[in-house]
């Protein structure tokens, strides 16, 4: 999946977090945190990166949970949307923008992408028949339609897909349908719409991804989009009959906005114009410049959008770029189930916060340690201690407290320069170039499991060096042979405060700091030895993990069962 040339900058997008309600470790693992890793490693390798990000606000679910909590969208939309940023600042998600789609910069750029397209003869006005809640006094979307599947017979499937059997479905075709609303029988209503002609771009679409991309792309986006083509590419509405959203004109008829599906991947333009204007910098060469790559990190459910329709509305309109990746990952369970935000069966960002202060990374570490890239995976709480405790305290932790602790009781702190390297040294630190080769590698292939799997390896390689060497044995005998070894530990130190900057970031300014290499570069690890800042002295030693206690544990999985009864 290597790139195919070196692109002149990245437009990394990650997907718009829809403002009903908070942020969860599912949505961290799927999207914001490979995001994260990802747009921090190519600034850090010296690449143009902008990282665009924003809230999604228009929708029926927007509607619906501001009509359930009785204040207005607005309300609501400013209430999550503050939840939010909050959250992603704290937890250090580094976007170089973040909008709404409720903004005037985004409202002007859907309008102008549906104008364009309709000029160019790209919609279909279609009247038809649509499910219509005659309690609430709305038409449904399709999520909002449930009923029993005629594949396999499950009674909770939505209008869009059976969840149980994974079957793609039409309202029409769901067997004894109900509004997921009012639980009423909804009834044939009939409206005029816009509808985008997908099924003209099926070969092209099919080309570009089956053909052009198949050995480039992740096998789990591939095969969704495959069986999506192989089911044939049908007209899709762009308009819904709703009061909140994006108002359009169609002639003789009210109430008509953008769909939220159609205008939402814009909002990934509209923030870049809005940080380009406030950066005196050229939107267009990041969406526009065939030497730029656009890549879009998404969950499991928004691939059909990423891959299929906003490719097409790109393609359609005629000067943008197309992705060059879309890493999409599959969803994270929690404690064996499927995370339920209207269950409450969830792991919020806000709450985790407050619970576990100036523990970030941490949960930076496990999500990562853990992400679904090619297939569901699940977070448990056990799981979180016992990476926590063994591996970022007695690993990570253990090796930079130990050496740093010996250099202040030796050396007073002072960093130990030596004349030349013992041969094991060399060796060991040949190891840790080799797995920093891993690093980059990995995460040029959105491979984030491995990449810090490295990153945790080259602690290991550091505590295997201390024990097989030890040092404090031969203090008194051996003196140089101990500052060779010290420098070594301190070389192998150095790397990982840089290289844990895309994983750890909170942890890497903390070590930083420690070690004296605070204006440090990725560059440095170049030639790391001779990059040491020997008139440093280390001072106070800080933990960078402490151990999570059973009771901590204890107390999260009480919360999550009394929060779901």
């Amino acid at each position: 999946m290597q790139m195919s040339s070196q692109p002149k900058r990245y437009t990394v997008t990650a997907a718009l977090p829809y403002t009903n309600g908070p942020i969860h470790i599912g949505h961290l693992a799927g999207v914001y945190i490979p995001a994260d890793i990802f747009a921090r490693y190519k600034r850090l390798t010296n690449n143009d990166v902008a990282f665009i990000c924003g809230s999604d606000e228009h929708g029926v679910a927007i509607s619906l949970a501001s009509k359930k909590a009785s204040i207005s969208p607005k309300e609501l939309i400013d209430k999550y949307d503050k939840i939010i940023k909050n959250s992603f600042d704290k937890f250090g998600i580094l976007f170089d923008n973040y909008s709404r789609t409720s903004s005037k910069v985004h409202h002007e750029t859907s309008l102008n992408f549906f104008d364009n397209l309709r000029e160019k003869n790209l919609f279909s006005l279609i009247k038809s028949e649509q499910f219509f809640d005659v309690d609430e006094n709305q038409f449904l979307a399709d999520r909002y339609i449930s009923g029993t599947c005629p594949v396999c017979g499950f009674d909770e499937a939505y209008g869009d897909q059976c969840e149980k059997c994974g079957s793609t479905l039409s309202p029409e075709e769901l067997i004894n349908p109900k509004s997921t609303i009012s639980n009423s029988s909804p009834i044939l209503k009939e409206t005029k719409h816009y509808y985008i002609k997908l099924d003209e771009f099926e070969e092209f679409i099919r080309n570009w991804i089956t053909v052009e991309n198949k050995d480039k792309w992740k096998t789990n986006v591939v095969g969704q989009v495959k069986s999506w083509l192989d089911s044939g590419l049908k007209p899709r509405a762009v308009t819904r009959d709703l009061d909140w959203g994006i108002p359009v004109k169609i002639e003789d008829e009210d109430g008509k906005v953008l769909y939220v599906w159609f205008e939402a991947p814009i909002g990934y333009i509209s923030s870049t114009i809005e940080w380009a204007k406030a950066n005196d910098k050229d939107w267009e060469q990041y969406w526009k410049n065939p030497e730029t790559n656009l890549i879009h990190f998404i969950g499991k459910d928004n691939i059909v959008f990423h891959c299929i329709i906003f490719p097409i509305m790109l393609r359609m309109f005629g000067d943008f770029i197309l992705p060059k990746n879309v890493p999409a990952n599959e969803f994270l369970n929690l404690e064996g189930n499927k995370i339920s935000t209207s269950k409450n069966w969830a792991v919020w960002l806000h709450e985790y916060l407050i619970d576990f202060p100036n523990m970030q990374d941490v949960l930076r570490y496990v999500l990562t340690s853990t992400c679904p890239e090619t297939k569901d995976n699940d977070f448990t709480w056990k799981d979180f201690q016992v990476r926590n405790n063994s591996e970022l305290v007695a690993i990570y932790g253990n090796f930079t407290n130990r050496v740093l602790s010996l250099i202040n009781k030796y050396y007073d702190g002072k960093i130990p320069s030596t004349k030349s390297k013992n041969k094991h040294d060399q060796i060991v630190l040949s190891e840790v170039e080799t797995l920093r080769g891993k690093i980059e590698d990995n995460l040029d292939n959105f491979k984030f499991r491995e990449a810090i799997k490295s990153l945790m390896n080259i602690s290991r390689v550091g505590n295997k060096h201390l024990a097989e060497t030890e040092p404090w044995k031969i203090k008194e005998s051996d003196p140089e042979r101990v500052k060779q070894i010290l420098n070594t530990s301190f070389v192998i130190i150095s790397y990982i405060a840089i290289l844990s900057e895309p994983f750890l970031p909170f942890t890497s300014v903390k070590l930083k700091n420690m070690i004296g290499l605070s204006n440090s570069s990725w560059d440095d690890m170049n030639n790391m030895s001779d990059n040491i800042n020997y008139d440093f002295k280390i001072n106070d030693i800080e933990i960078l993990f402490k151990k999570i206690e059973d009771s901590e544990i204890e107390y999260q999985i009480d919360k999550l069962k009394q929060g779901s009864n």
